[in-house]
């Protein structure tokens, strides 16, 4: 497996765990425990990621146009974005529920 392959999804999966406690703590509603947070921050920071970076069109290993930073820059946007969408969904899911 190539380790620019491994460096995104790990950027990806850090920044939306990131960006899904960052919503839990801004939204009071989103209370939901550790475990649902950190999964669905991590999952959509890795969907975000690469949603956003097939979208700008080159990834952390995409050396041949020299898009090493902006994919490191979409992977990091991307991530904790995708990770704060998807947290704010499933906890609002969870909130209906309960």
């Amino acid at each position: 497996m190539d380790t620019n392959l491994i460096l995104q999804i790990v950027i990806q999966v850090v920044t939306g765990v990131i960006g899904g406690q960052a919503v839990s703590a801004a939204m009071k509603q989103v209370a939901m425990a550790q475990l649902p947070k950190i999964l669905s921050g991590a999952v959509g920071g890795v969907i975000g990621g690469q949603i956003l970076g097939a979208l700008l069109g080159g990834g952390a290993g995409d050396a041949a146009t020299g898009a090493v930073a902006g994919g490191l820059l979409g992977d990091v946007i991307g991530g904790a974005g995708g990770g704060a969408i998807l947290t704010a969904i499933v906890g609002a899911v969870m909130g209906k529920k309960a």
